[in-house]
C-alpha cells in the first residue's frame, strides 16, 4: 500500500487562526504553525492549553511567562510549554517563530478558546 500521509504545505495558502497564526503541515498527532511578524503591544491573559507546544524563534524577541517564570526568547532559542501550563507571551519586538503542537492545536478548536 502506498503511504498517502506525506503532505506538502505552501504557507502562502495556509489558513490563519483568530490570533494570526498560520497553520502549516499537520498529522494525526502533531501539527506546525507559524507566528509571523507578531507585533509588540498585545497584552494577553495567561492561558492553559490541552496540548504540548515546542517552538523555535526565527526573528525578534519575546518573553514567555510560564508558571511564575520568565524565559527570554531570541533568534535561535527554542522552548517547551507543557500541556496544562499557565503561560502567556509578551512580544518585545517584531517576532517570528515556528511552533509544533501535540496533539494538533487546531483540532476541535483547542487553541481558539
Amino acid at each position: 500500500m502506498t503511504d498517502t500521509s506525506v503532505k506538502k504545505v505552501d504557507s502562502s495558502h495556509s489558513p490563519k487562526g483568530q490570533d494570526g497564526q498560520k497553520y502549516l503541515a499537520s498529522g494525526k498527532s502533531l501539527s506546525m504553525r507559524l507566528w509571523e511578524n507578531e507585533q509588540p503591544g498585545k497584552d494577553k491573559q495567561p492561558t492553559a492549553r490541552d496540548y504540548e507546544t515546542v517552538g523555535y524563534v526565527i526573528n525578534g524577541r519575546a518573553e514567555l511567562h510560564i508558571e511564575g517564570q520568565m524565559v527570554l526568547l531570541e533568534p535561535g532559542s527554542s522552548w517547551v510549554v507543557p500541556k496544562g501550563s499557565h503561560h502567556t507571551y509578551k512580544i518585545l519586538e517584531p517576532f517570528t517563530a515556528v511552533e509544533a503542537t501535540s496533539p494538533p492545536a487546531q483540532v476541535h478548536g483547542r487553541n481558539e478558546n
